[in-house]
Parts: C-alpha cells; sequence; structure tokens
C-alpha cells in the first residue's frame, strides 16, 4: 500500500472573514496536490476564525452548509481531502467541529470536540458525545479529534483500539502550552501506535498568542515533519509499512490488562 501523503496548513487565516479563509484554503489545496499530497489538514475553527467571540453564532452553520459547499468543490478541483475545522449549528445548539469532505466532494466523517477548553469554548459551544469517528481514505483508517481532546490519554487509546492509523487533530494551541506540541503529540504517537497530524494556528488572535508547530508525528515517536511559528504549509508522508512494523515491535496494546483498568470509567 503506497503512503498517504499528507498536508498540514498552518495559519490562522483571517478571523471573521470566511470568504478569505476559502480563498485561503483553495490557494493552499493547490500547492498541496502539486506537492503530491492526497489530503490537506487545517487548524481548528479554519472557517472562521477561532477568536470570533460573539459572531460565534451569526458564523456558525449546519454541517451541510454553505462552508462545507464550498470545501466541498475546492477538494473536487484539487483532487484532494480536505479536514477543516467550524462552528457547527444542529438545531438550538452549537458545537466547535471538524468535517472531513473526500476528494471527490463526499462528506467521510464529522465530529464535534469532545473537550471543551477554557471559558470561551465553554460559553459558546455544546461538547460532542462521540468518542471516536473515524473514516477512510487511500487504504488508511482516519480518526479525529481536536486540540484539548488529545491531551487525555484515554481518547488516544481509545482510537487505537479502533484501528486508527492517522488521528487527524485541527488545534488552536496557545501560549504557555506549546509542550504539547512538541513532547505530548509524539508519545502519544509512539503510546497508541499511530500516526498524529497536529495542525495549529499561528501567531496572535484576538486575547490569543497560538504557538504554530503543527507537526506530523509517527508511531515510532519520530516528528516527520514540524512547521515553525508563522503561516507555513509542511508536507509529511504516512507510511503503511512502517506503521505495520512499528506495530509489530511494539507491544503496549498486546500487554494491555483491561481487567485492572476499571476503575477509569
Amino acid at each position: 500500500m503506497p503512503s498517504l501523503r499528507t498536508a498540514l496548513l498552518q495559519s490562522s487565516g483571517r478571523p471573521g472573514d470566511v470568504s478569505e479563509n476559502l480563498k485561503a484554503l483553495d490557494e493552499a489545496a493547490g500547492r498541496a496536490a502539486a506537492a503530491g499530497a492526497r489530503l490537506l489538514v487545517c487548524p481548528e475553527m479554519f472557517l472562521t476564525g477561532y477568536a470570533i467571540g460573539d459572531d460565534v453564532p451569526k458564523l456558525a452553520e449546519p454541517a451541510d452548509g454553505p462552508g462545507a459547499r464550498a470545501v466541498a468543490e475546492i477538494a473536487v478541483r484539487h483532487g484532494i481531502a480536505v479536514h477543516y475545522g467550524y462552528p457547527e449549528r444542529a438545531g438550538d445548539l452549537i458545537h466547535n467541529s471538524a468535517q472531513l469532505i473526500g476528494p471527490d466532494g463526499e462528506r467521510l466523517a464529522n465530529y464535534r470536540k469532545t473537550h471543551l477548553f477554557g471559558c470561551f469554548e465553554q460559553q459558546w459551544f455544546t461538547p460532542g458525545d462521540t468518542a471516536v469517528v473515524q473514516a477512510e481514505l487511500d487504504g488508511i483508517r482516519i480518526g479525529l479529534l481536536i486540540c484539548y481532546d488529545v491531551e487525555f490519554p484515554e481518547n488516544v487509546r481509545a482510537h487505537a483500539l479502533a484501528g486508527t492509523d492517522l488521528l487527524l487533530v485541527p488545534t488552536a494551541q496557545m501560549h504557555p502550552f506549546q509542550f504539547v506540541a512538541e513532547s505530548l503529540v509524539p508519545v502519544r504517537a509512539f503510546e497508541s501506535q499511530m500516526y498524529i497530524a497536529y495542525v495549529n494556528r499561528s501567531g496572535p488572535e484576538g486575547e490569543f498568542e497560538f504557538v504554530g508547530l503543527s507537526s506530523l508525528a509517527s508511531p515510532d515517536g519520530a516528528v516527520r515533519t514540524r512547521a515553525g511559528r508563522g503561516e507555513e504549509l509542511v508536507v509529511g508522508d504516512v507510511d503503511p509499512a512502517l506503521l505495520a512494523a512499528s506495530r509489530e515491535n511494539n507491544p503496549y496494546l498486546r500487554d494491555r490488562r483491561p481487567g485492572l483498568y476499571r476503575s477509569l470509567v
């Protein structure tokens, strides 16, 4: 099975301006496809911006809303799958969500963030209640989480037990928590034997300072590609052969003793 070339778009776009963010996404999708990528991963809330405050209700849209249709057109135009974050309106509720659109424009998966971080998110969003959401792309089983979710080892281990090969984690990781990007994410990839694409916003936005440092971490604990602190598009390969060899050599999942962990739930 060939590798899945994955592009990580580190950018905050233009907060509050969906049309400009779609233009940036279109341009990045073109560059990613030209580099041979089959998947483009964008940061948390990329469609609208993260620090949009009281505009959350105004900018939120259904999973099949106009933003999703525009992203689908971009995916088809460039022949690349696109994963992006957005505020999702579901009836009277609003979720912090991420959606994966296939290269044919079809929606493959939609995930609602289950662990909300800080006062801003808890004020505007309702947490999702589905822990493991997955899709298939080019023979790779892809799982979805968002930002703070990956900081709970139970979440990532649940994906490991469900067979996730590549975990997509759009994030809005801010100062002074850059150790998550630098240290925690590669450890999560190693301990649960999967690739993790951790894709951050960058620079100042409202009261926040996003630290960048987007990365593709592999199951051997290595970081296959990493961005700096500014806007950047980086590309890395998800190699099924490396994944299979690492899983064969690493005994964590085989040596688990679930009967001892019942107190965790």
